[in-house]
């Protein structure tokens, strides 16, 4: 037996020291990285225990290629102060407009429109400037409101009120109380009603054209008079300027060789209608700065008044 294992000792090569060394540090690692391996299981098999066992808090994902919207915050109505039901949410604002007003229609203003006034007091007519005055009061008369116009007859159906004076006035060169006026007006102010003032006026225009000339009316020598429409603006809402023009003549009814002129200027304010009609003093004719002077006073007593 002896003989026998030396033969097999003989017959093997043992390993020197220093293999034999790093041998048993290889086994030795090996032996460390197996317990490593072996707790890192048991960690994992712990995790996904306890997410197994425990609530998912989470939201599950969506499938891939869906996407889910964020949430809203839901609002709860509040209830009403006054104690009725919950008020309803606010809708949004339209830009370009207040929040919490109306809009006004186009066209539309918040004023009423103004009143149609029904009588004329005395302050609605203009006073004459002081270098005008000539110590005549004016006077309170049934008068007619225009002149002869080929016997056009501008309707008064629509008239609501009406009141006539006449005026004696001086030119502010002359002398003054107790001498000889220069001009007379037929002043007159009429009410119309609501939106029928235009149509008076158009009236008058139209009754112009259609009157270039006819007979004088009045004294004892027959005459002509020619009638035309003179560019006017920058009175009241709008106005009417016409003159009538003919041969003059003497208190005795003899032609003097001069032309008579005499200016009529209708103005409308509103539903109101003022008419200067200039007729002169002994053979005087209209002087149209004057006959302007008065209808800026016209028109500026009538606003005074209508307010």
């Amino acid at each position: 037996m002896y003989r026998s294992l030396a033969a097999d000792a003989d017959a093997r090569d043992l390993g020197v020291p220093d293999v034999l060394r790093h041998q048993a540090d290889r086994r030795a690692r090996l032996r460390a990285a197996g317990s490593t391996l072996a707790v890192a299981l048991v960690v994992v098999g712990v995790a996904v225990g306890t997410q197994v066992v425990a609530p998912q808090s989470a939201t599950v994902p969506s499938p891939a290629g869906t996407l889910t919207p964020p949430a809203s915050p839901s609002v709860s109505p509040s209830p009403s102060v006054t104690g009725g039901s919950p008020s309803p949410p606010a809708s949004p604002t339209t830009p370009g407009r207040s929040s919490g007003t109306t809009a006004t229609p186009p066209g539309v203003t918040g004023a009423p429109p103004p009143r149609t006034p029904t009588s004329i007091p005395d302050r609605a007519f203009f006073t004459l400037a002081a270098a005008n005055q000539i110590g005549i009061a004016p006077e309170f008369r049934d008068l007619a409101v225009l002149p002869e116009l080929c016997g056009a007859r501008i309707p008064s159906e629509a008239v609501v009120h009406r009141r006539t004076r006449l005026l004696v006035y001086k030119l502010p060169q002359n002398p003054g109380e107790g001498y000889v006026p220069d001009g007379t007006y037929t002043h007159s102010i009429t009410i119309y009603r609501a939106g029928r003032a235009d149509d008076a006026l158009d009236e008058l225009r139209q009754a112009v054209r259609d009157c270039p000339e006819q007979n004088r009316p009045g004294g004892d020598t027959p005459s002509r008079s020619t009638q035309r429409l003179l560019a006017d603006s920058g009175y009241g809402d709008e106005s009417v300027l016409f003159e009538m023009r003919s041969p003059g003549q003497d208190v005795n009814g003899d032609p003097t060789g001069v032309q008579d002129v005499r200016l009529v200027r209708a103005i409308r304010v509103g539903d109101v209608v003022t008419v200067l009609w200039e007729q002169g003093w002994e053979n005087t004719s209209s002087q149209r700065t004057q006959v302007d002077a008065d209808s800026r006073r016209a028109v500026a007593a009538i606003r005074a008044w209508l307010g």
